[in-house]
């Protein structure tokens, strides 16, 4: 299994951090879904995020799409049960997965998961990609680990997963790149040939120019579809 590959370094040439991700920009709530039967129609690629509620995947999800208040932190963490669908503009979703537990958690919570949510990675046939967003500051927790080995089994090729590692703005430059290569090392028996793992800040936009490569690669069929409409 290949390791991907470290983000090259920047020249000092190199223009501005992204202000957002231009896929991202028009994102707007759609629906919360807590069954299969609520599920929206299939209507281009989708990409999922999901990740531990502390880890800062409502505010990544708003800095990606540059708008403040798309996806909201639940004032009691891990208490969110449902999907949240935010629908892009030329088409497919953002799908906001809630804060992941499995043995730990509540047997209310342990149902969605081994519910709604499997369902949804079984046979959502538009899922191009997850997003699992971790702090770059501690090494992956066995929820984490259970994560990506859960989708590992659920009997369908998993898909591609953007290991985004966020809070790298605490970090010096230096203890980016041992953090980057700790964090590598340590879950490369997890990494599929197709995953990236990218340095993140929702707080300053670090990593955005990385990201925007990872979607836009996710997301070509929804590019060429809406090229193919407009003619």
């Amino acid at each position: 299994m290949s390791t991907p590959r470290p983000t090259p370094p920047r020249s000092s040439s190199t223009p501005a951090r992204l202000e957002r991700i231009n896929a991202f920009a028009s994102a707007a709530f759609v629906k919360s879904v807590v069954d299969r039967e609520g599920l929206p129609p299939e209507s281009g690629p989708e990409i999922a995020f999901a990740g531990r509620s502390n880890a800062g995947k409502s505010s990544s999800i708003n800095r990606l799409a540059g708008q403040t208040r798309l996806a909201y932190a639940s004032k009691m963490p891990g208490r969110t049960r449902e999907l949240n669908f935010f629908a892009l503009r030329g088409g497919g979703h953002l799908v906001d997965l809630p804060g992941y537990g499995f043995a730990r958690t509540p047997r209310d919570k342990q149902r969605v998961w081994t519910g709604v949510i499997e369902d949804y990675f079984r046979e959502r046939a538009a899922l191009s990609g997850i997003v699992l967003v971790l702090d770059v500051r501690h090494a992956p927790t066995d929820l984490d680990v259970q994560f990506v080995q859960w989708l590992s089994r659920l009997g369908v090729d998993r898909p591609p997963v953007l290991w985004l590692l966020n809070k790298a703005d605490k970090l010096t430059q230096s203890e980016r790149i041992k953090a980057r290569n700790a964090f590598s090392a340590s879950v490369e028996p997890l990494l599929g040939d197709d995953d990236h793992i990218v340095l993140f800040s929702a707080a300053t936009g670090l990593g955005m120019k990385e990201c925007d490569a990872v979607f836009a690669n996710w997301l070509t069929p929804l590019a060429e579809n809406a090229a193919t409409s407009g003619d």
